[in-house]
């Protein structure tokens, strides 16, 4: 998302901790780090999320501003572009590198079209960056149900990062909280613990041979398996929810700000 500017309307106050929680999961740059004050207004006065988690986002916010870019830049590589346990790409923990996902992210880019948001970033339309991007410009109700939809990846992916210890959970209790949803991170905490790294280099090494069979294998039978969990995501508007997943409801101590 380096193409997408930061800015934070007033306007658009409403949800607008969306964007911020959007910028603080994406690759740092020293428009992150300029725009840390903005970003910690948005944090204060979102109160869908309780005092603790917002103080800990805002903290959060302050250590970005004061540390060194190469450093932050370093670690956010080492923590998400080497193996898949903490991959911001939606699909990948779904359907992993089968063509199910290629099918899943043309809905889901189809899905941006016809809501008019337009991609001018290089990343791939199920990047989660991306995707709460988009989910800053929708209806709350369409953002609670698309939020409903991902929340076992959230919680799997806030169990994984807590277990590296890195601030970067906080985004994920962020979202979750925003419907209600964050005990299911307990739920993912006993796998968790039990799954072995796959950023090492013996891991990675695995993967690539693993990889190489793959390719080998029938493709066309691999094909014609739809999941159920991507049909449900593709065909999400179609369906009838019996309980639909709402935001939550702001504190009664929200402060009156035009636009919210």
């Amino acid at each position: 998302m380096a193409d997408v500017a930061l800015q934070l309307p007033q306007a658009e106050l409403g949800m607008r901790s969306l964007r911020v929680l959007a910028r603080l999961l994406d690759y740092p740059t020293e428009a992150l780090q300029g725009a840390v004050d903005e970003l910690i207004e948005a944090i204060y006065v979102e109160r869908r999320l309780s005092t603790a988690l917002r103080a800990d986002l805002m903290s959060w916010c302050q250590r970005i501003s004061e540390a060194d870019l190469l450093e932050l830049q370093s670690e956010y590589v080492a923590l998400f572009d080497k193996g898949r346990a903490h991959s911001l790409l939606l699909f990948e923990h779904v359907h992993g590198e089968s063509r199910d996902r290629g099918q899943a992210m043309v809905d889901l880019m189809n899905e941006y079209q016809q809501a008019g948001f337009e991609l001018d970033a290089r990343e791939l339309p199920d990047y989660l960056p991306l995707f709460l991007e988009y989910l800053s410009t929708r209806s709350e109700a369409e953002i609670g149900r698309w939020l409903g939809e991902i929340r076992h990846i959230l919680a799997l992916l806030a169990a994984r990062l807590e277990e590296r210890g890195t601030d970067h959970a906080l985004v994920m209790r962020a979202l979750l909280a925003m419907i209600g949803a964050e005990e299911e991170v307990e739920a993912q905490r006993e796998t968790v613990v039990g799954e072995s790294r796959d950023d090492t280099p013996e891991a990675l090494d695995a993967v690539w041979e693993e990889e190489a069979v793959r390719f080998s294998a029938k493709s066309d039978e691999d094909c014609a398996l739809q999941s159920a969990e991507g049909r449900r995501l593709a065909e999400r508007k179609r369906e009838t929810q019996s309980q639909p997943v709402r935001i939550m409801s702001p504190g009664a101590d929200a402060p009156r700000v035009s636009g919210r």
